[in-house]
């Protein structure tokens, strides 16, 4: 069989607006994650200042409504057989112990300072919100998922909102005087995010709504497995997803939206936009099978978590390995953007055009991976 035709063979076997959605969303991810300087970058590629939202808000919890979508996809077929669920709950755990782990593994590579090294982080959500949320579709069914998401979004607003930390106001939502902020601080101590401090963006109180993402995901993946009609199901999407961010936007006067807090009307909000970009991948690709565009998203789609925790390491090691620069040093990543890119554009732009090419560097590894049918799974 040629290439070609066992590329399609694997698509074909799949959702592919799905894997599309997830390999933009990791795209995104790594992009925003990678300028050329952090002092230089264009508003969308940053995130909001506390409360509010830019684009870049939108890929985390883009990723967790994705990880949601596909849990229904993979364990469905297998629970509506009726055999038993010992494997997929040590198939739950095993695949959530190795995210956490590959998530304490790049927060403190290479040198892992386990006085001050940070426990909670990106992929360590991710984990957790998988465990949790794989658990909920094992062990309920459709009407109980609504009740605990919407539960678990109450309760959250509620917590904020009607206590106190210790020595702030009740309903604090600042960085250092909100409930969620201060728990962190007493949990996790100095192995909170370093950048803040005071706050850790994927700490434990926050973890609450974040799981509600997750059901977001959960209860949409059930909704594609329905034997709807594919317009149905697209229409079904678009109505939820603008109600979703109705709601979203509704509340947030009372409970501001903010991706550092994961609240309440952030969930919605995001939810909402996440359903309906699905829904509109969906409609292009599964339906009116345009989808020759698509293929380099389908390319980082597949190979997700090889992609953010690959570009970390290349990051992290590019910032460490020194070179000369006159008197001094700088890092490889410095060198590389002085050298190739602000020696040839504003700053702006220069920065923007290094995180292309930063992509664009590991879309050739991915691509890679994928010709060789090498797909990378925890």
């Amino acid at each position: 069989m040629s290439e070609p035709a066992r590329a399609e063979v694997l698509t074909t076997s799949r959702l592919v607006s799905l894997d599309v959605f997830r390999g933009i969303t990791i795209a995104g991810m790594v992009l925003v994650n990678n300028p050329g300087t952090w002092s230089n970058i264009y508003w969308p590629l940053a995130h909001a200042q506390w409360h509010g939202w830019t684009p870049t808000d939108l890929v985390f919890p883009f990723f967790l409504f994705i990880v949601g979508v596909a849990i229904p996809l993979a364990f469905g077929r297998r629970m509506e057989s009726g055999g038993s669920k010992r494997d997929l709950y040590w198939k739950i755990a095993r695949r959530t112990l190795i995210i956490f782990a590959l998530g304490m593994f790049l927060s403190g590579f290479p040198y892992y300072p386990l006085s001050t090294i940070r426990i909670p982080g990106v992929l360590q959500r991710i984990a957790v919100c998988y465990f949790f949320a794989a658990i909920i579709f094992l062990k309920t069914r459709v009407r109980t998922q609504v009740i605990i998401t919407i539960a678990l979004l109450l309760i959250y607003w509620l917590l904020m909102t009607r206590l106190h930390a210790p020595g702030f106001s009740t309903g604090d939502l600042s960085k250092e005087g909100s409930l969620a902020s201060s728990i962190d601080r007493a949990v996790f101590g100095p192995h909170v995010w370093r950048q803040a401090k005071v706050y850790d963006p994927e700490g434990l109180l926050s973890t609450i709504p974040a799981i509600a993402t997750t059901l977001f995901g959960v209860l949409t993946g059930q909704w594609l497995r329905t034997d709807k009609s594919p317009y149905e199901k697209v229409a079904g999407m678009f109505a939820a997803g603008a109600c979703c961010v109705v709601i979203g936007w509704s509340w947030n006067p009372f409970f501001p939206i903010n991706k550092a807090l994961w609240t309440s009307s952030y969930v919605f909000f995001t939810g909402g936009l996440a359903l309906e970009f699905l829904a509109l991948c969906y409609w292009i690709i599964d339906i009116k099978k345009y989808q020759a565009w698509a293929r380099p998203f389908v390319v980082f789609g597949v190979n997700a978590i090889a992609l953010y925790v690959g570009s970390g390491l290349m990051a992290r090691l590019m910032g460490l390995i020194m070179l000369p620069w006159g008197d001094s040093q700088i890092s490889l990543q410095g060198w590389i953007f002085q050298k190739i890119f602000l020696s040839r554009a504003a700053p702006l732009h220069a920065s923007l055009a290094y995180a292309i090419a930063f992509i664009l560097f590991w879309l050739g590894l991915m691509w890679i991976l994928y010709k060789r049918k090498i797909f990378i799974k925890v």
